[in-house]
C-alpha cells in the first residue's frame, strides 16, 4: 500500500507540475503555425526524458548520489566544469521566462503591467524557497498544478479531428516554412528534455531519502507520469490548433491566446488559462532556482538541503537568492516572456549533449549502479538521446536566426 501511495503521488506530481512557460509556449506557438503536425517531437521529447528520469532516479536510489555529485567524482571538477557553466547559463535564461510567465499571467488578470509585478512574484519566490521544505513546495505546486487538465477538457469538448491528430505523431516536414518548423521541433524537445529536470529530480530523489526499494515506483512514474504530462501538453497544443491556427499563423506574446479556451470553457477560460500560466511557471521557477543551488553546491562539495535550516546552509540559499535577482530583470523591463520562452528552450538543446553524455558513462559504472547498471535498451535509449540532442545543438542557433 506505501509503495501504491507513492506511485499515486508521483504520477499526480508529475501531471500536475509538467505545463510551465515552456511547454505551453511552444505548444501554443506549434498548433497555430503548424496545427497537430508537431505533435511527434512532443512525443518524442517525452520518451526520451522517461528514460532519463528513470535513470537518475535509479541512480540515487542505489548510490544515494546526484547526477552532478556523480559527475563531479567521476570526471574531476575541472571536466565537470563545462557542463555546470552551460546549466548556471541555461537554468537562468529558463527561469527568467519562468518569471516572466507569472508576472505576464497576472498583466493579464489585472491589467497592471508585468514590471510591476515581477518583484513580488520574484519576492514571493523567495520566501516559499526560504521557509517551506521540499516536499511541501513539490506536493503543493504539483496540486495547484492539475488546473491545467482544463486544457484536456477543452480539447475533449471543440471535437478537434482526431485523425489528423494521429497523423501528426509521424514526422513530416511541410511545404511552408521548414526552417521555422525545425526550430518549434528544437523548442518542443527542448522543453521536454530540459537538463534542469534531470538533475532536479535526482537532487529530490536524495532529499526524499530513497533506496532500491524505490525502483519499481520510480520507474512506474518515470513512464506514466511523464506520459500523463504529455498529454495535458498535447492537449495544449491540440486546442491551439483547433481555435487559435484559422485566425493566426504565429503566436508572438501569451495574450494572443488568452481566450484559447473560451470557445469549449466559456468565460472561465480565460480565468482558466491565467491561473494555468502562473502556477506552471512559478511551480517551474521553483524548481530551477533549487535547481541552480544544488548544481553549484554539490559541484563544489557543500552542504544542501531544502529539507533543512537554510541558515545551516547559506552558501547553498544563497545561490538561489542570487539566481533569483538575476532571473527577474528581463521581466523588470517587460521583455516579451513568450518569445524568451521560445529562445531558451531552442538554447537548452545546446546544453543537454554536456550532461547526457558523462550520464551514459556513469549510468554503466558498477561503482554507483552495483547490479543496477543500464541495459541493452536503457543504454540504446540514452544513445539515441545523445545522438538527437548533439544534432540539435548543432542547427539551435542557426534556426533560431533562419525560423525565429
Amino acid at each position: 500500500m506505501k509503495n501504491l501511495a507513492k506511485i499515486g503521488l508521483g504520477v499526480l506530481t508529475s501531471i500536475g507540475g509538467f505545463l510551465e512557460a515552456g511547454s505551453i509556449g511552444t505548444a501554443l506557438e506549434a498548433g497555430a503555425a503548424f496545427r497537430f503536425q508537431l505533435l511527434w517531437a512532443l512525443a518524442l521529447g517525452v520518451i526520451c526524458v522517461a528514460f532519463l528520469t528513470e535513470m537518475t532516479g535509479r541512480l540515487a536510489a542505489v548510490s544515494g548520489r546526484t547526477v552532478v555529485d556523480a559527475m563531479r567524482k567521476r570526471f574531476g571538477f575541472r571536466v565537470h566544469a563545462w557542463p555546470l557553466g552551460a546549466q548556471v547559463v541555461l537554468n537562468l535564461f529558463v527561469l527568467a521566462s519562468e518569471i516572466g510567465g507569472a508576472s505576464f499571467a497576472l498583466q493579464m488578470a489585472t491589467g497592471v503591467s508585468m514590471s510591476i509585478w515581477a518583484l513580488p512574484v520574484t519576492a514571493g519566490i523567495w520566501i516559499v524557497l526560504w521557509r517551506a521544505r521540499f516536499g511541501q513546495i513539490e506536493h503543493s505546486m504539483a496540486a495547484l498544478g492539475l488546473v491545467t487538465l482544463c486544457f484536456v477538457v477543452a480539447a475533449v469538448r471543440l471535437h478537434p479531428d482526431w485523425t489528423k491528430a494521429a497523423v501528426g505523431l509521424l514526422p513530416a516536414v511541410p511545404a511552408d516554412q521548414p526552417a521555422h518548423y525545425a526550430y518549434l521541433a528544437v523548442s518542443i524537445i527542448g522543453a521536454s528534455v530540459s537538463p534542469y529536470l534531470v538533475t532536479f529530480y535526482s537532487s529530490g530523489a536524495v532529499e526524499e531519502k530513497w533506496t532500491t526499494k524505490d525502483l519499481m515506483p520510480n520507474r512506474i512514474v518515470a513512464a506514466i507520469g511523464m506520459g500523463f504530462g504529455s498529454a495535458v501538453a498535447a492537449a495544449v497544443m491540440i486546442v491551439a490548433a483547433v481555435v487559435i491556427a484559422p485566425r493566426t499563423a504565429h503566436l508572438t506574446s501569451f495574450d494572443q491566446a488568452a481566450g484559447v479556451l473560451v470557445p469549449a470553457l466559456g468565460r472561465a477560460g480565460f480565468w482558466l488559462f491565467c491561473a494555468s500560466l502562473f502556477i506552471g511557471c512559478v511551480g517551474a521557477a521553483f524548481e530551477l532556482a533549487l535547481d541552480l543551488g544544488y548544481n553549484v553546491a554539490q559541484s563544489m562539495g557543500w552542504e544542501w538541503s531544502e529539507s533543512r535550516k537554510q541558515w545551516t546552509e547559506v552558501r547553498f540559499s544563497l545561490v538561489y537568492t542570487g539566481a533569483l535577482a538575476v532571473a527577474v530583470l528581463p521581466s523588470l523591463f517587460a521583455v516579451n516572456p513568450f518569445q524568451l520562452t521560445l529562445l531558451s528552450m531552442a538554447l537548452t538543446a545546446l546544453a543537454l549533449p554536456l550532461v547526457i553524455g558523462p550520464l551514459l558513462i556513469v549510468m554503466n559504472d558498477q561503482t554507483y549502479l552495483k547490479q543496477h547498471t543500464n541495459g541493452l535498451i536503457s543504454n540504446t535509449a540514452v544513445a539515441a538521446i545523445a545522438i538527437l540532442t548533439l544534432v540539435l545543438a548543432l542547427v539551435a542557433v542557426p534556426l533560431q536566426i533562419a525560423g525565429g
